[in-house]
Formats: C-alpha cells, sequence, structure tokens
C-alpha cells in the first residue's frame, strides 16, 4: 500500500482523563515495527473492561489514552520478521497473545502465552516500550497492545487472529474477547454434556455466551442466576430455561439450586467476579461429577473460602482465561462456528453507532441497556 512505512494521520477516541468523555482527536500512527502490524480498524465494540479501566477504579491510571480491544479490521502493512500476516489480511486484534514459543504456547491446555498474556498497565508495545501513537509529538499510552477506538492502530502480530475474509467484521468482531471468554468457559473448560444442566451465574454479555456455549453443548436446563431480573427475558434468546434471583430466597443460592436439581448442576459458570458468587456456583454443582468454572475476575484483596470436603465429595473447580482459546490457532475456528451457523453473533449485537458518537456507547453500557454496541469507524 502507498502508506506502508509512512506515519498515517486519522482519527482516534482519545481518553484524556478518567471518567472524562472521549475526545475524537487526529492522531499520528507510527509504521508498525518488529512484529508488529498496522491494521485498518473498519469496527470495534465497546466491552466492560474498557469501561472498567476508563473508569480507573482499582488501578493504575494511565492517561491519555486509546482504549478499545474488541474489533476486526484488515492489514494495512507489516513489520520486520512477520511472515504469517500480509496486507489485506481480514483479522481480529486480540487483547492476549500467543508468541508460539513459550511453554504456554507448546502446551495443549494452557493458552497463557509468557510474551503476550494481557497486560493492563503497558501503555507502550513490547518491542521497544514505545507508543505508536502520539498528537503532536506527544506520546498517547496504548491499551491491552490493541487500541482500537483508531482508524489505524499497531498490534503485535502474535495478538492478531487472521480469519476467513468472508466473514462480515461487523458481527465477528465481537468474538475478539467477551464472546469468547464465555463460550470457551463452557465448551471447552467446563464441557456439560449433551442434556446435562448447568447453571450460569451472571447475566452480562460474558454470561450470556457462557449460556449460548451450553445451548451449542445441548444441556437440557440452563439456570440463568442474578441480581437484574431485567436480565432474564434477554437470556431466553440464548438458552436460559429458568431463573434464579437469589434477593428473592431466605436461603443460600446453591441450596436452592441443589434443590431445583436433585443435588445440583452438572456443571456451573460464574462470570460476574464476585467472590460471594464464585462460593456459589463451586457448591451448587452435584457431587461426584459437578465441575465449576470461574470467570469473572475478583477484587485483588479477595479470598476465597468453601470446606475442604467440597473437593473430597469430587466436585471439581476450575479456572479459566480467555475461555481457553489461543488467539491465532483456536479464534478463526470460532469465526467459523459462526459462518457454519452453529453459532449465533446477531442476537449480542443490541445497538450501533457511528465512530464520531462513540460516547454513546458508553452511555448504553453504564445504564445496563447494551449488550454489545457496534462502533462503525469511518462514520
Amino acid at each position: 500500500m502507498s502508506t506502508t512505512g509512512q506515519i498515517i494521520r486519522c482519527k482516534a477516541a482519545v481518553s484524556w482523563e478518567a471518567g472524562k468523555p472521549l475526545v475524537m482527536e487526529e492522531v499520528e500512527v507510527a509504521p508498525p515495527q518488529k512484529h508488529e502490524v498496522r491494521i485498518k480498524i473498519l469496527f470495534t465494540s465497546l466491552c466492560h473492561t474498557d469501561v472498567y479501566f476508563w473508569e480507573a477504579k482499582g488501578q493504575t491510571p494511565l492517561f491519555p489514552r486509546i482504549f478499545g480491544h474488541e474489533a476486526g479490521g484488515i492489514v494495512e502493512s507489516v513489520g520486520e520478521g512477520v511472515t504469517d500476516l500480509q496486507p489485506g489480511d481480514h483479522v481480529l486484534p486480540i487483547f492476549t497473545g500467543e508468541c508460539g514459543d513459550c511453554p504456554h504456547c507448546h502446551s495443549e491446555e494452557s493458552n497463557m502465552c509468557d510474551l503476550l498474556r494481557i497486560n493492563t498497565e503497558r501503555g507502550g508495545m513490547i518491542h521497544d516500550g514505545e507508543s505508536r501513537f502520539s498528537i503532536n509529538g506527544k506520546p498517547i499510552h496504548h491499551f491491552l497492545g490493541t487500541s482500537t477506538f483508531s482508524e489505524y492502530t499497531v498490534v503485535h502480530s502474535g495478538q492478531v487472529a487472521k480469519i476467513n475474509p468472508d466473514a462480515p467484521l461487523d458481527k465477528v468482531c465481537i468474538v475478539s474477547c467477551g464472546l469468547s471468554t464465555g463460550l470457551g468457559a463452557t465448551l471447552n473448560v467446563a464441557k456439560p454434556k449433551k442434556g446435562q444442566s448447568v447453571a450460569i451465574f451472571g447475566l452480562g454479555a460474558v454470561g450470556l455466551a457462557a449460556a449460548e456455549g451450553a445451548r451449542i453443548a445441548g444441556a437440557s436446563r440452563i439456570i440463568g442466576v442474578d441480581l437484574n431480573p431485567s436480565r432474564f427475558d434477554q437470556a431466553k434468546k440464548f438458552g436460559v430455561t429458568e431463573f434464579v434471583n437469589p434477593k428473592d430466597h431466605d436461603k443460600p443460592v446453591q441450596q436452592v439450586i441443589a434443590e431445583m436439581t436433585n443435588g445440583g448442576v452438572d456443571r456451573s459458570v460464574e462470570c460476574t467476579g464476585s467472590v460471594q458468587a464464585m462460593i456459589q456456583a463451586f457448591e451448587c454443582v452435584h457431587d461426584g461429577w459437578g465441575v465449576a468454572v470461574l470467570v469473572g475476575v475478583p477484587s485483588k484483596d479477595d479470598a476465597f473460602k468453601s470446606h475442604p470436603m467440597n473437593f473430597l465429595n469430587e466436585r471439581t473447580l476450575k479456572g479459566t482465561f480467555f475461555g481457553n482459546y489461543k488467539p491465532k490457532t483456536d479464534i478463526p475456528g470460532v469465526v467459523e462456528k459462526y459462518m457454519n451457523k452453529e453459532l449465533e453473533l446477531e442476537k449480542f449485537i443490541t445497538h450501533t453507532v457511528p465512530f464520531s458518537e462513540i460516547n454513546k456507547a458508553f452511555d448504553y453500557m453504564l445504564k445496563g441497556e447494551s449488550i454489545r454496541c457496534i462502533i462503525t469507524m469511518g462514520a
């Protein structure tokens, strides 16, 4: 392309300070360096993680910053050493990566790459620690190595999944974070068998994706657990068959679920980050074969407490990161599930806004009105 090796000037939604509306700015995007690619972002969506770090609650604030990590786009140019991607490839940038060389990448059981694992503190690129974004010479911090709230971004090649060019980027962009996290937690980690029962704790985007995984697996009962009763109607579209609001009961919710299911569900997936919900999810599975999977991220000082007999009675507790998907190896296959009509994505997309109105996406999420809001770049 004519822009290869050149600085690109484009629009980006810059967060200058915590909790304040993003500002549309003209930024300079440097060419990709070693093991990096520059991507033209066509569609991006807002994830709760963006909002959490934009609000700067409970972590070190890093501003000015370009947020965004769920997106789809086209490779514009590649840096030195990149051999598996080329200009014109349709790709999803991913907040975590797969270097291909570390013990985790060589393990069939892990997706937690030593080099490219999620790092919320890093504001520059791994190669040299520098930012590829600037305004009038002043660097703008990256976010999760993706920064997709920009018409062009630079990403480490190990964080880029090459996908089917026929896949609609305005749909499959949501595969790059929350959807895969929930879906994989069920399909890859909980692994319910056809006809089994599954409890999902938390019916936000990740929990609904976990329910979608249970539906695909053929679960006979999918019990949604949430404190917000307005989420229950929506959850039916994702295969949820029954609902439990812990506030409606004067006994522990794990006891309620055990009574509903003759001793406990076969599998449970916790998607809230609440330690209380984690305990409930573990203690509501059936002894002998029950498996509970933790997805939600707790506060740093939280501690999990449960009686050891729960383990001795052959309940299993597992954790997962990004649904145990390896970004480059596995995410193209998730896109193919959508292309083969095994996976429904449209029902996750509740709103669409032009890039110029990106702050509306934050409003929708803060009000609890959206599952996923697609932001159309160049609009």
